[in-house]
């Protein structure tokens, strides 16, 4: 078996009873449809050929009985109807759930390459899709094949001359119908593709709102929108129009039907070999014919735009994880907080220009070390490198001794905490959003994480305090103490190893004053990497490591770095001078 087939039924098999209890039901359906003209052709004879008193007790007697299985059918049409498309939603829900598992555990590399909006059309609009083709195509195509040769065998029982001259005329409305269809399903899989291109519009522009404001560009966000809107409307208009054309063509085909019907009957009741009973019920039948069709078209279009879908999904789903876990990945714990990087060489892709090349640095346990150098040296690049955000191209990444790849990822991470420039504050309460950093943590082991990082006064000086809702990315928070609430996380986190990425760059004097007394309070017995900007807040630090385009190209004291009169010393210049 193919392994994207394999694949696309195993969602089937957790739901098994509940498939074959919805495939029953649809075959009572289809056979219950059937059984129905073939009653009312045994009332319409009973009028014709009985007396009155025995015709209407036939009729009573037929009538309950059509009522029964009217009775029947709506049972099984309510099951289907509920049962099937929660089963769909259900094996919808495994899906995105395993798509979500999946980009949770890609690497940095994998989002520098993929938009938010795409990977939101793919989890939730291309799965709603699937769930439409997991309950709707088995039920059609047993319905289609009951329905299309029940309807062919009962016509042919009632006129052989009838049903081939209705069966001759069909493969032109297939033809017709397919034609269509395709049209209409080629336009329905262009409008959601531009869907995606819509979402990751909007995810850009919505999130750099207060960009695009303080730039007054407002109107230029809006042109943006506007053409990716409608080119998905335009999508939309062919898909529209193509539909309009294969239902309306069907329509057409099904009156055509009954006019040949009415026509070659009744020339065939004159010539004796048809009754009257026999025209009511083919034109019945006539009527179901077309059911089957439609079904089938529907069935098509489920399947374009599932399977179409569930290539997308699949997509994602192969994309092997740039970053795991070896088979014998060792869980490192209690860190001392040792890091080696031994020829290390770093580029983001294979033609992609080297970040650095044959790095080598050594950081004891405990030891507070500053990066600094100008932009663009790969000072970030490096720090990530240890928790393995990314993996280093060239070169061994050690912790403890311990080669970074050798390390389960998740252990490895506990150990390392990183506070960054651009914090991301989730949209919930402040305890929410400090607990992230330890899900089990009790709310005075927070409180006291929020006083050591400086955060508890201006928390408590909100209405709700620490039930106050910061919004989206801590929209409500100034700068500094979405900063605080960061370091809270970090100290509720509680590692052996600190990552500070310019934490303090981009703040006030005041706000970088609260911040720098929190870092060294929760940088003591850590070992403590700072990429600093300001070169005055890491005058202090046990050895400064300046980067440069070769790689290391200075590191020492403070004083010892000044004295030699080389890059730093010309850095701290240029600062002290702006």
């Amino acid at each position: 078996m193919y392994p994207r087939l394999e694949k696309f039924l195993s969602y089937y098999k957790p739901y098994r009873l509940l498939l074959s209890a919805d495939l029953i039901c649809a075959f009572i359906i289809a056979a219950i449809t059937l059984l129905i003209p073939l009653c009312a052709r045994y009332i319409t004879e009973s009028v014709l050929t009985l007396d009155s008193v025995d015709a209407q007790t036939q009729i009573i007697f037929m009538a309950s009985i059509m009522l029964g299985l009217v009775a029947i059918h709506g049972a099984c049409l309510f099951f289907v109807d509920y049962m099937g498309h929660s089963m769909g939603a259900m094996m919808e829900r495994d899906m995105r759930k395993e798509l979500f598992a999946h980009l949770q555990k890609q690497s940095f590399s994998f989002y520098d390459e993929h938009k938010v909006g795409q990977l939101m059309t793919r989890i939730t609009n291309d799965t709603n899709n699937l769930a439409e083709l997991y309950h709707h195509g088995p039920e059609d195509i047993v319905i289609t094949l009951i329905k299309f040769i029940g309807t062919f065998l009962i016509l042919m029982t009632i006129s052989i001359p009838l049903t081939l001259i209705i069966f001759a005329c069909l493969p032109p409305m297939i033809v017709y119908a397919f034609y269509f269809n395709g049209k209409m399903s080629i336009a329905l899989r262009a409008a959601r593709d531009r869907i995606g291109d819509v979402n990751a519009r909007i995810e850009d522009s919505l999130g750099g709102i207060r960009v695009a404001k303080s730039f007054t560009n407002a109107q230029f966000e809006n042109d943006r929108f506007a053409t990716q809107n409608e080119r998905f409307l335009e999508s939309r208009q062919k898909g529209y129009k193509s539909e309009a054309w294969l239902y309306s063509g069907i329509v057409a085909f099904t009156q055509i039907f009954t006019v040949i019907v009415i026509a070659v009957g009744g020339a065939l009741i004159v010539d004796g070999p048809l009754r009257i009973a026999d025209l009511v019920t083919f034109l019945l039948y006539v009527g179901l014919l077309v059911e089957p069709i439609r079904t089938a078209l529907n069935f098509v279009r489920l399947y374009q735009e599932g399977i179409t879908g569930f290539d997308r999904f699949m997509e994602l789903l192969e994309i092997k994880l740039a970053i795991s876990d070896k088979y014998d990945a060792v869980t490192l714990k209690e860190a001392a907080g040792s890091i080696e990087l031994e020829n290390v060489s770093f580029k983001y892709e294979e033609k992609s220009p080297w970040v650095f090349k044959n790095l080598s640095l050594s950081i004891r346990p405990g030891e507070f070390v500053a990066l600094v150098g100008p932009s663009g040296v790969g000072k970030s690049t490096l720090c990530a490198l240890i928790p393995r955000f990314y993996e280093a191209t060239e070169g061994n990444v050690r912790v403890d001794g311990h080669p970074v790849q050798s390390l389960t990822q998740d252990s490895l991470r506990k150990s390392i905490g990183v506070v960054q420039q651009d914090v991301y504050l989730f949209d919930g309460s402040v305890f929410e959003n400090i607990c992230y950093g330890n899900l089990d943590a009790t709310k005075a082991e927070i409180i006291n994480c929020a006083k050591k990082a400086n955060a508890h006064e201006f928390i408590m000086a909100f209405e709700n305090g620490y039930n106050t809702e910061i919004g989206q990315r801590g929209v409500k928070l100034s700068g500094g103490q979405k900063q605080r609430l960061s370091i809270a996380r970090t100290f509720l986190k509680n590692p052996a190893i600190l990552i500070f990425d310019e934490a303090t760059s981009a703040l006030d004097n005041q706000s970088e004053s609260a911040i720098q007394t929190a870092l060294h309070q929760l940088s003591r017995n850590r070992t403590t990497i700072v990429i600093a900007h300001r070169l005055s807040t890491v005058q202090n630090a046990e050895r400064i490591i300046v980067l440069g385009k070769d790689g290391i190209i200075e590191q020492g004291k403070h004083q010892e770095l000044i004295d030699q009169d080389g890059h730093y010393c010309a850095l701290y210049a240029l600062q002290a001078s702006i």
